[in-house]
C-alpha cells in the first residue's frame, strides 16, 4: 500500500481503477459532473483479482479507513476465508441481533396490534391476564426464537385437567403470539405451541364430558305455553319469542325494531349479532307476529325486549330475565332458555317429515359436511316458512303435529 495519497485520490479524475497496493484499489466512475466523478473503494483479491468487494464511498471512507479496511480482508484470505462470505454472515448476525424480542415483549405489541379488532372489551383484559399469569413467569424474559416445546408443556400440565378450558385458551394464545412472531420475522420454524402432532404427545389425555344445556322435553313445551298463556310480562313475551324462532337467548333478547318487518313476517339478525358472524333471516310464524303486536316500543330505544329498570329502559332485557322466569316463576329449575333450541331439533327431527339441513339452517347451524355444505347456496326460506309454522303451531297444542291430547282443537 501506499501508491496513492490524500491529494491524488482527491484530484484523480480519471476512470478506472487506481491502484493503493495490497488489493486496495480507489475505483472512479462517470456522474452527471465530469468535474465530480463518482468514487469508491474496493478490495480485490484471487487470480487476477477476479474476486472484488465494495468498502464504501470516499465520501464516507477516508483512505486511512480503507486500508485498514483492506488489510484485515488481505489476512482472512490468507486463512482461506472468503471476505465477502464474512461480511453476509456479519450482516445477517447484526439483523438478527436486532429482531431478538422476548416473549412478553412480543404478547404486548400482539395484543395492541389485535384490540382494535375485538369487539368484545373483556378480551384484552382475558388475553393480558392470561398470558401474565401463566407464560410471563416461565417464558416471559425467554427469547421467542427460543421458546420450546418443554417449556409450554411446563405452563400449561399444571392446569390441563384441573382447568382445562382455561389451559386450553392459554396454548391457543401462545400459538397465536408465536405465528405472529414467524411473520414478523423474530422466530423461524415450527411453533412449539402447536397442539396437533405436538403438544398432544406431551400433554396428559384428556377426556371432555359432555356440556349440554338442559333441554325441556319437546312433549311439555305446549304444557309450558299453555301455562304461560297471554302474560303481560315482558320476560314472558320473550321467552315465547325465543323458543318459537329458535333462536339463542343473546339474539332474542337483542332484537331491535329495525330487524324486524312485521308486514313480511321476516326477522333478519345482522351478521355482527350472530355467533357464525353470517346474517341469519327468520321467517315469523303468525304466532311470533303476534306476540310483537302486543309490545309497545319504548320512545327513544331500538329494542322490541327493553330493560325493566329505570336505569336500563334503553338497553335490551337483562340475560338473565327470561332464564328467571323459566326457572322460577314457572317452576322449571332444571331448564334453560338455550336449551329449547334442542327441543325444537329433537321434535323436529323425531316427528315431522322436514329435512334436516332444513332444520339446521333454521338454527343458524353450519353443516359439518364442507362438501355438502359447498353446494348449499339458499336458506331454504320458503321451506322453513313451513317448518317454523308447524313448529309454532305444535307449542301452541294445535295443527298436524299436535299433541295427542290436544290434536282434535
Amino acid at each position: 500500500m501506499g501508491k496513492l495519497n490524500t491529494l491524488s485520490v482527491k484530484s484523480i479524475k480519471k476512470v478506472g481503477l487506481h491502484s493503493d497496493g495490497g488489493g486496495l484499489y480507489l475505483k472512479v466512475q462517470k456522474s452527471k459532473d465530469p468535474n465530480q466523478p463518482n468514487k469508491s473503494w474496493i478490495f480485490r483479491w484471487g487470480t487476477d483479482g477476479k474476486n472484488t468487494l465494495g468498502l464504501g464511498s470516499l465520501r464516507h471512507v477516508t483512505l486511512s479507513e480503507a486500508r485498514e479496511l483492506a488489510a484485515k480482508n488481505h489476512r482472512l484470505t490468507k486463512q482461506g476465508i472468503n471476505p465477502k462470505t464474512e461480511r453476509d454472515q456479519l450482516r445477517a448476525e447484526t439483523d438478527a441481533a436486532s429482531k431478538v424480542i422476548s416473549f412478553e415483549e412480543a404478547y404486548l405489541l400482539f395484543i395492541e396490534s389485535q384490540k382494535a379488532s375485538w369487539t368484545n372489551k373483556k378480551h384484552l383484559q382475558q388475553w393480558t391476564n392470561t398470558l401474565e399469569q401463566y407464560a410471563k413467569p416461565v417464558i416471559g424474559s425467554t427469547p421467542c426464537s427460543a421458546v420450546t416445546v418443554n417449556q409450554i408443556a411446563s405452563i400449561l400440565e399444571p392446569i390441563w385437567t384441573e382447568k382445562h378450558e382455561t389451559a386450553t385458551r392459554i396454548r391457543q394464545r401462545i400459538e397465536k403470539v408465536l405465528d405472529w412472531t414467524t411473520v414478523k420475522g423474530y422466530r423461524t420454524g415450527d411453533n412449539p405451541a402447536k397442539l396437533k402432532g405436538n403438544l398432544e404427545h406431551i400433554l396428559p389425555k384428556f377426556e371432555r364430558l359432555a356440556n349440554h344445556f338442559n333441554a325441556m322435553p319437546y312433549v311439555d313445551v305446549p304444557s309450558m305455553f299453555s301455562s304461560i298463556g297471554a302474560s303481560p310480562v315482558l320476560s314472558a313475551k320473550a321467552l315465547l319469542f325465543c323458543v318459537l324462532t329458535g333462536t339463542r337467548t343473546t339474539e332474542a333478547r337483542g332484537a331491535t325494531w329495525d330487524e324486524i318487518d312485521l308486514e313480511n313476517q321476516l326477522w333478519i339478525i345482522p351478521k355482527q349479532r350472530m355467533k357464525k358472524k353470517k346474517e341469519h333471516r327468520i321467517p315469523l310464524s303468525d304466532q311470533a307476529t303476534e306476540i310483537l303486536k302486543t309490545i309497545s316500543k319504548v320512545e327513544g330505544s331500538p329494542y322490541v325486549f327493553n330493560g325493566q329498570s329505570r336505569t336500563k329502559k334503553h338497553a335490551p332485557l337483562s340475560n338473565m330475565a327470561m332464564l328467571n322466569y323459566l326457572q322460577e316463576t314457572l317452576n322449571h329449575p332444571k331448564f334453560t332458555v338455550h336449551g329449547f333450541r334442542s327441543s325444537f331439533r329433537d321434535w323436529a327431527g323425531e316427528t315431522t317429515d322436514h329435512q334436516r339441513e332444513v332444520i339446521e339452517q333454521a338454527l343458524a347451524h353450519q353443516l359439518k359436511d364442507q362438501a355438502e355444505a359447498a353446494y348449499q347456496r339458499g336458506d331454504y326460506m320458503e321451506k322453513r316458512k313451513l317448518l317454523m309454522n308447524d313448529w309454532a303451531d305444535y307449542c301452541f297444542g294445535v295443527g298436524k303435529y299436535a299433541p295427542a291430547e290436544t290434536s282434535a282443537t
